[in-house]
Formats: structure tokens, sequence, C-alpha cells
């Protein structure tokens, strides 16, 4: 019986010292905004394709002087793809969607923006003000889909709650646009 006790203690220590381990791989993004500074973990071992997505676009500077086009108080605040005059800008290739159920729209939280066709990701991401269960994943309809979750602030929260609170008009055929332009001054990976 104390065998068996020592086996399994062993077991559980293994397995938090592998999660504790995997969380400290997964990259952190600093994502520097006209409002402040926003840390973000970027979960590649939870959503590899949605993170090495966005990755790839932190790489690439592509981020640099977008700004946050779309901000709904008690919802989310989405950025990525529009410049200051709403002129959107080329992308790389949609991705697979890869939702689930596993990675709910919670506050804090990350998730791909995208159309009404499930595999449309390109860019674009919101940030979650709110927990937002009706946008995770419940079935394989374009429906019941959901948005993929592949990321989370991990400090500077308070400037994300303080995109929401600022004064928004309609712009170039967008609606909630900040009148006053939330940029993405610089994004990059955390050395």
């Amino acid at each position: 019986m104390g065998k068996n006790i020592a086996l399994l203690s062993i077991y559980v220590i293994t397995l938090f010292a592998s999660v504790i381990t995997s969380a400290q791989s997964n990259p952190v993004v600093v994502m520097e905004t006209n409002k402040g500074s926003i840390k973000i973990e970027v979960w590649e071992d939870k959503a590899p394709i949605s993170a090495a997505n966005f990755l790839r676009y932190v790489d690439e500077s592509y981020y640099d002087g977008l700004i946050f086009h779309r901000v709904i108080p008690g919802f989310m605040a989405q950025g990525g793809g529009f410049s200051e005059d709403m002129v959107q800008k080329s992308t790389f290739e949609s991705i697979k969607n890869e939702a689930s159920a596993a990675l709910p729209n919670k506050r804090g939280t990350l998730a791909m923006a995208r159309t009404n066709v499930v595999d449309s990701a390109t860019s674009q991401f919101f940030i979650n003000l709110v927990d937002n269960d009706f946008l995770n994943h419940t079935d394989n309809t374009p429906r019941g889909f959901g948005y993929a979750v592949f990321a989370e602030v991990i400090e500077g929260m308070e400037i994300v709650d303080s995109m929401a609170t600022v004064e928004t008009t309609n712009k170039r055929g967008h609606q909630n646009v900040p009148v006053e332009p939330i940029v993405m001054t610089r994004v990059t990976r955390q050395k």
C-alpha cells in the first residue's frame, strides 16, 4: 500500500511539473498601445494552429500601427485588421478553426475573429471583456462551431477594460469604432 502511494505521489508531482513547464514555455507577447501595455500568454500548447497564426503576424510586425476597430462594452474589443483610416490590411491565408469546448471564451482570453464561414480567421482577434459563453464551441455546425480561443491577458487587463469606456461611432461602414483610435503601436514577443 505504501509503495502504491509513493508511486502515485511521484506521478502527481511529475504531472504537475509538466503542466507548469508547459505553461512557462508558452510565448508571451507584449502589446504596446496608446492606452498602455498588455502582456499576453499565447497558448501554443492548447491551440497550436491559432497560436502559430497569431505569432506569425507578431513576428512580421503586422499589428504595429493597427487599431482596435470594434469595441463593445460588456462584450469584447476587436483589432488586428485596420489602420486608423479604417483601411483593411492584406492578410496571410485563413486558418482552420480549432475552437474547442475545453477553451471557453472567458474574460481576458483572446480568440480569433472570423466571418460566418467557420474556417475564415486570418489576422483579426478579439479580447473578451466578460465571459462570452455564447461564443463557445458547442457542435460542428456553422452556428455552433464557436470562436477559437488561443491566448490570455496575463498583465494589463485594466488597459483592456479602459478600452470599453471610450466613445464609439460609425466609420466607413463599421459600427462601434472608437472616436479616438486605440492603436497597437508595437506588438512583439517578450524576450
